[in-house]
């Protein structure tokens, strides 16, 4: 796929990338360069399910090296500013048990952490 040309849609110099195709993971994706008015923020991110705790550690680890940064809740950003979710299989079930208390517990306990802790958030999901 060729996306460059002399004609730029977004006010980019000719020649400049338009948009480029991927594949992440095996899922397709395609990126568009929509100039420095639309820039990464929260509102565009990828959420990745992870099986165990090795899992939410090795992509943990993997996103926020080179100029990563943690955040809040399970989310971080990459070194280019993408945002991503880095959750437990299981954790949507929890937050929304349809015991309040278990609910409540488990939101609390998400919302004090940075990378999600699977085994804590088991824990105090169960009320020990």
């Amino acid at each position: 796929m060729d996306f460059t040309g002399p004609a730029q849609p977004c006010g980019g110099p000719a020649g400049s990338v338009v948009a480029v195709e991927f594949t992440a993971n095996g899922q397709s994706f395609v990126a568009v360069n929509g100039g420095p008015e639309f820039t990464f923020d929260e509102a565009v991110s990828f959420q990745i399910l992870c099986a165990d705790q090795e899992d939410v550690d090795h992509y943990w680890a993997g996103l926020t090296e080179n100029g990563g940064a943690p955040g809040p809740c399970g989310w971080l950003k990459d070194r280019f500013g993408v945002s991503w979710q880095v959750i437990p299989e299981g954790l949507v079930e929890m937050l929304y048990d349809a015991d309040p208390e278990k609910a409540a517990r488990t939101t609390r306990a998400m919302y004090a952490m940075g990378k999600l802790d699977i085994a804590e958030l088991k824990k105090v999901h169960a009320g020990e």
